[in-house]
């Protein structure tokens, strides 16, 4: 199984690439997404988390509160710690999980849906690393056009991510995304391709 980080600064189009990869046929695992799943009610994450920050971290439903959570320990290291220490060993172990079901499944390419692969220094984890890339103008205009947010908040989002010349340099392949999903198509296309032609990397 050929196991592939994918990473780009937020709105590079990343789950663009994303999608057709699993369209294609890779096994797609969001970290996003499972980070969101470990502390979904009834769980073990969540219990944790309101006994460390209190019931103040739930909505109304039950749920947690990702915005009022966020709110707390971005303004405080030391809770940013608690909650790295009891969210980051769940999500690692749900990943295995999902590596291993990937592999068992009869997967030939696995990619990694990760947007900070490169300020957690996860490159070395990966057989191959896909790095959307656009300018930063292309990710303003989409932050502020598509997602509806204020300048200041998009050009604040994009500073508190890599720069993009960091992440080249873990690059094994690059997709340029500042055009459009026209012009993205027959890249993810050649890249998977090649993936084809070359057949599958055991990973250890």
């Amino acid at each position: 199984m050929r196991k592939v980080g994918l990473t780009g600064g937020i709105g590079s189009g990343k789950s663009a690439v994303s999608r057709l990869l699993a369209s294609r046929g890779a096994v797609v695992v969001d970290a996003d997404l499972v980070a969101r799943e470990v502390v979904e009610p009834g769980g073990q994450g969540l219990q944790q988390l309101i006994q460390e920050f209190g019931p103040q971290v739930l909505q109304a439903d039950g749920s947690l509160d990702r915005a009022g959570l966020g709110r707390v320990v971005f303004a405080d290291p030391q809770a940013l710690a608690r909650l790295n220490a009891i969210t980051h060993p769940l999500i690692a172990a749900r990943t295995r999980e999902l590596f291993a079901a990937a592999e068992a499944g009869g997967a030939t390419v696995l990619v990694h849906d990760v947007a900070l692969l490169v300020e957690n220094g996860l490159a070395a984890a990966y057989d191959e690393v896909v790095v959307v890339a656009a300018t930063a103008m292309t990710q303003l205009d989409r932050l502020t056009r598509l997602r509806g947010m204020s300048e200041a908040d998009a050009r604040a989002r994009i500073n508190s991510q890599a720069v993009l010349s960091d992440r080249l340099t873990v690059a094994t392949h690059v997709i340029d995304n500042d055009g459009t999903i026209r012009e993205l198509v027959p890249q993810v296309d050649a890249l998977w391709s090649g993936w084809q032609g070359e057949g599958s990397v055991t990973c250890e």
